[in-house]
C-alpha cells in the first residue's frame, strides 16, 4: 500500500485534548489560605515551600488532593459510597484540570500489634502463597501461614428451606490458621508482676495491697479484707491454694460485704478491668507509673516471638521457614528469593522479587518483614507506602508527597530525588511539600507560600523556577543558600554518660561516652542504629526528658491550650476572679453550649453525601453558654482569650489584672519554640507536622530534667525556623542542660559541640561507631559518609 504524499509542510495544529496541561486553582480558602490563585504545570515536578504553618499542606493536601479524591468517590454508585468515608468539598471557587491523585503522606502506619512491615505491604501475602505451594511438609492454604488467622473447627445442624420443606443437615467445618494460640499472633505476652500488687509478708489488715487506690482502708481494700474468703490477719504468703485463687483470680461474685450488696472480684481481673483497659495516655500520672512497674511484656515462650504456631514454622523451603524469611533483613531475603527457581510459581516469584527490590532501592533494605509497623518513623512509613507505586505502569497520575526526605541522611536524599524524577519522567505530575534545599533544587516549578505562618501566611509569595526563587526576595529565597559554619570553639563537657556494650536492635556492642553539658549530635544513615542507641541506652526517666517522633494525638476539640495544660491555670484564674467553678470555663464540660455540645459547629450527616458543618447559631461558634461569656478576666471573656495568639496572650497574662504566672510560663515556652502566631483555641487537627513537633517540644520543656534527648527536632521545619531551633538548643545548654539530638540536618551537625556518627551502612551493615569528635574534625577527616556530606555543605 502506497502512502499519499504530504502536501502541507507545516505541522498540524495541536489537538484540543493536548491543551489541558495545567492544574488551575482559583479562590482557595481552606484553613489559612487567602483566596489563593495558582496554575501548576502537569507532568512536571512542583515543590511547595514556605515556613511551617504557611499553608502548604492546606493547598496541596486539603484542597487539590481532597477534591480529586472526592470526585473519584462520586463516580461510584450511591450504594458503594455509603461504605466509603464522606468528604466535604474544599473551600475553593474553581479547581480545573485535576487528575487522579495518589497521596503518600507522613501518617504513621497503624500501631496495631498485629500490623507489620510485611502485612502493610503485599510482601507477606505473596510469601504466604509461596509457602502454601512449595513448603514441605504441605500444611494447608495461605491462611495456614497467617498469624492473624486462628485455627478453628466446628460441627452442628443447619436448618434450611428446600422444596417447601424444612430440612436439617449436619455440617462441619475447619480452618487451619497460622496464629500462635498462646500470644494470639502478637509475638509477646503481658504479665502482671505480683510483687508490685502486694507485699506477701503482710496481712490484708496490715495494708498488704500496694496498688494505688487500694491502700488506706478505703472500700477497695475493705472489699478483700471483709469478704470472708480468708483471714485478714494472716500474711498472704501463708494463704492456701484456694485462698490465693479467691484473692487473685475469683470470678465476679455478688455478696454482702459490711452489710452492703457488692460484687467481689479477684484482684488481677479487677485491676485489668479498671486500670489496664484504659489508654496509657489517659491515665493519671501515679496510675501510669504503677502500670509501667507492674505490667511486663515478654517474648511469647511458645512461638519465640514469631507470632506463628508450630505447624506454620515446620513447613520449609530450602531449610527456611516463613518465620525465618520474615525475620531476615529484606536485602538478604531478596537474594534468597532470587535463588529460587520454580517454574510453577514463576509469576509469583517475579512479583515478590520486584516488591523486595523496591524496598532495597528506596533505602529500606535494612528492615525486616516482621518489624512492627508502629515502630517505623514517619519517614520510613512514608517510604513503605511509596513501594507499591514504584513499579506502577500508570501514567498521567498526580503523586502528592509530604516531606519525603524526613528522616533521611543527605546520602539517602539523592536516592529519593532520583525516585521523584523517575515518577515524573514516566509522565506523571509530582507535587512535593518540602523544606530541604537539596530537593527544592530539582524542581521544575516552585510555589512559595507565606510570608509568615498561621494568619500571617496563606498567600503565594513566589511562583516560578528555582533560579527565580533564589533572587525572589522571599524568606525561602533568602535562606535557600544558607550554610551554617562549623563552630570555631566548642563547649567543654561537664561530664560523660557512659554507654557500654549497647546491643539494642542492630547495634553491635557499641561503647561510647556521650559528653554532658554540651550539644551532642548523633548521626548516620537511616537505619544505622541512632534511635536504638539513644532510646535504648538512655531510658526516659529520672533526669532525662525524651522527645521522640511519636505523633501527638488530638481531636478537633483539642487545641494548644488543652494539650499544653495552659487551660487549667486560665480556668482557675477566671473562676477565682468571678467566684464560680472552673468547670464553667471548659467547652468540654459544664460551660459547653448545650446546642452544639461545645463543638462550635453542628454536623448534619447526609449518608453517602458529604456531611455539612454549620456554625452553631446559639453560641455563634464560640462554644460556650451565653451566661459563661458574662464572666470576664482583665476585660476579656473566655472565648476572647482562646481567640488570642500566643504572643498576645503572653502579654495579657504577664502583667496587670490578668497576671497568671502559671499560664505565662507555658506561653513563654510556646513563644520560645516559634509558635507565637498560633491561637490558643485552634484545633490540633489544623496544625501542620512542624507545628505539632514544636508544640510537643514546648510541652516537654516544662519537665524537670538535666538531659534532653530530641529525635529529629527539625522535622517539618523551614530553613528559617531551623535557625530559631538552634537558638533554643543553645539556650537549653547555656542554662546547664545536656542536649542529645538525633539529627540528619547539616546545620544542626555544624552547630554541634560533639558528633557521634554511626554506620557505615544500615541494618546489619550498620550498628557500629564510625566517628566521634568535633564537627571540625569530622569535616577535616571526611572518613565517613556524614563527613563527606558535611564538608560539601560547609564548603570546605
Amino acid at each position: 500500500m502506497s502512502m499519499a504524499p504530504r502536501t502541507d509542510p507545516q505541522s498540524p495544529a495541536p489537538h484540543v485534548a493536548d491543551s489541558h496541561d495545567l492544574i488551575r486553582v482559583h479562590g482557595a480558602r481552606e484553613n489559612n489560605l487567602k483566596d489563593v490563585n495558582i496554575e501548576i504545570p502537569k507532568r512536571r515536578l512542583t515543590v511547595f515551600t514556605g515556613v511551617s504553618g504557611s499553608g502548604k499542606s492546606s493547598l496541596v493536601f486539603d484542597t487539590i488532593a481532597a477534591e480529586s479524591q472526592r470526585l473519584i468517590n462520586e463516580t461510584y454508585s450511591a450504594f458503594v459510597q455509603g461504605f466509603m468515608p464522606t468528604l466535604a468539598r474544599p473551600e475553593v471557587d474553581v479547581l480545573d484540570g485535576l487528575t487522579t491523585v495518589i497521596t503518600v503522606d507522613q501518617q504513621r502506619l497503624g500501631a496495631d500489634p498485629r500490623s507489620t512491615v510485611g502485612t502493610a505491604t503485599d510482601a507477606n501475602a505473596m510469601l504466604r502463597i509461596l509457602f502454601s505451594r512449595l513448603g514441605k511438609p504441605h500444611i494447608g492454604s495461605p491462611k495456614a501461614f497467617s498469624f492473624n488467622v486462628a485455627s478453628i473447627s466446628g460441627a452442628g445442624a443447619v436448618t434450611m428451606e428446600r422444596g417447601g420443606q424444612t430440612v436439617k443437615e449436619r455440617r462441619s467445618f475447619s480452618i487451619t490458621g497460622g496464629m500462635c494460640p498462646r500470644c494470639e499472633g502478637r509475638g509477646s505476652v503481658s504479665d502482671l508482676d505480683l510483687t508490685q500488687l502486694y507485699d506477701d509478708s503482710k496481712s490484708l489488715s496490715e495494708g498488704a495491697i500496694t496498688v494505688p487506690g487500694y491502700t488506706g482502708g478505703g472500700w477497695n481494700s475493705r472489699l478483700y479484707s471483709e469478704s470472708g474468703f480468708f483471714d485478714p490477719d494472716k500474711p498472704i504468703r501463708k494463704f492456701t491454694k484456694k485462698e490465693l485463687h479467691d484473692f487473685l483470680h475469683r470470678e465476679p461474685t455478688r455478696m454482702k460485704i459490711a452489710g452492703i450488696n457488692m460484687t467481689y472480684e479477684g484482684l488481677i481481673p479487677r485491676i485489668q478491668r479498671s486500670m489496664l483497659a484504659k489508654e496509657r495516655e489517659g491515665m493519671q500520672p501515679h496510675i501510669r507509673e504503677f502500670v509501667d512497674r507492674a505490667v511486663t511484656f515478654t517474648t511469647c515462650p511458645e512461638c519465640d516471638g514469631t507470632r506463628l504456631n508450630e505447624g506454620a514454622r515446620s513447613s520449609k523451603i530450602k531449610r527456611i521457614s516463613i518465620a525465618d524469611a520474615c525475620a531476615m533483613q529484606i536485602s538478604d531475603l531478596a537474594e534468597w528469593v532470587r535463588g529460587l527457581d520454580e517454574p510453577s510459581v514463576a509469576p509469583l516469584l517475579t512479583a515478590l522479587q520486584q516488591t523486595l527490590d523496591s524496598f532495597v532501592e528506596i533505602g529500606l533494605g535494612y528492615l525486616s518483614l516482621d518489624r512492627p509497623a508502629g515502630t517505623l518513623s514517619g519517614g520510613e512509613a512514608q517510604r513503605v507506602k511509596m513501594i507499591r507505586h514504584l513499579g506502577s505502569s500508570l501514567t498521567d497520575v498526580t503523586y502528592v508527597f509530604d516531606e519525603p526526605t524526613i528522616g533521611l541522611h543527605p546520602h539517602d536524599i539523592q536516592r529519593m530525588n532520583d525516585l521523584l524524577l523517575r515518577l515524573r519522567d514516566k509522565g506523571n505530575t509530582v507535587l512535593v511539600v518540602e523544606h530541604k534545599p537539596e530537593t527544592i533544587a530539582i524542581a521544575d516549578h516552585v510555589v512559595d507560600l507565606g510570608p509568615g505562618a498561621g494568619t500571617a501566611g496563606g498567600t503565594v509569595c513566589f511562583e516560578g523556577t528555582v533560579e527565580g526563587l533564589r533572587t525572589g526576595g522571599t524568606i525561602t529565597g533568602r535562606h535557600f543558600d544558607d550554610r551554617a559554619a562549623v563552630k570555631e570553639t566548642v563547649r567543654k563537657p561537664t561530664g560523660t554518660l557512659e554507654i557500654r556494650g549497647a546491643r539494642t536492635h542492630n547495634l553491635q556492642g557499641v561503647d561510647v561516652d556521650i559528653p554532658l553539658g554540651v550539644l551532642a549530635v548523633v548521626t548516620g544513615v537511616a537505619g544505622s542504629g541512632k534511635s536504638s542507641l539513644v532510646h535504648g541506652s538512655i531510658p526516659a526517666g529520672e533526669g532525662v526528658v525524651s522527645v521522640d517522633q511519636a505523633a501527638i494525638r488530638g481531636s478537633r476539640r483539642s487545641n494548644p491550650a488543652t494539650y499544653t495544660g495552659l487551660l487549667d491555670p486560665i480556668r482557675k484564674a477566671f473562676a477565682k476572679v468571678n467566684g464560680v467553678k472552673p468547670a464553667l470555663f471548659s467547652a468540654n464540660s459544664e460551660g459547653a453550649c448545650p446546642t452544639c455540645n461545645g463543638a462550635g459547629v453542628i454536623y448534619t450527616d447526609l449518608a453517602m453525601m458529604a456531611g455539612v458543618a454549620t456554625t452553631c447559631e446559639e453560641c455563634e461558634g464560640k462554644r460556650f453558654q451565653a451566661s459563661v461569656l458574662d464572666y470576664h478576666l482583665g476585660g476579656r471573656d473566655i472565648s476572647e482569650v482562646l481567640a488570642m495568639s500566643v504572643t498576645e496572650a503572653e502579654e495579657f497574662f504577664g502583667a496587670g489584672e490578668a497576671a497568671t504566672p502559671a499560664a505565662h510560663r507555658i506561653l513563654t515556652r510556646l513563644a520560645d519554640v516559634g509558635l507565637g502566631y498560633l491561637t490558643l483555641g485552634q484545633p490540633l487537627t489544623t496544625l501542620s507536622g512542624g507545628e505539632r513537633q514544636r508544640l510537643k517540644l514546648a510541652t516537654h520543656m516544662a519537665e524537670k530534667g538535666g538531659v534532653y534527648v530530641l529525635d529529629e527536632p527539625t522535622a517539618g521545619l523551614h530553613l528559617a525556623d531551623v535557625e530559631q531551633l538552634l537558638g533554643l538548643l543553645d539556650r537549653l545548654v547555656d542554662a546547664g542542660k545536656s542536649v542529645i539530638v538525633v539529627e540528619h540536618h547539616q546545620a544542626v551537625m555544624a552547630h554541634a559541640d560533639w558528633i557521634i556518627d554511626l554506620g557505615p551502612g544500615a541494618g546489619h551493615d550498620g550498628g557500629r561507631l564510625v566517628f566521634e569528635g568535633t564537627p571540625a574534625d569530622l569535616v577535616a577527616s571526611r572518613s565517613t559518609l556524614t563527613g563527606k556530606h558535611l564538608a560539601t555543605y560547609v564548603g570546605s
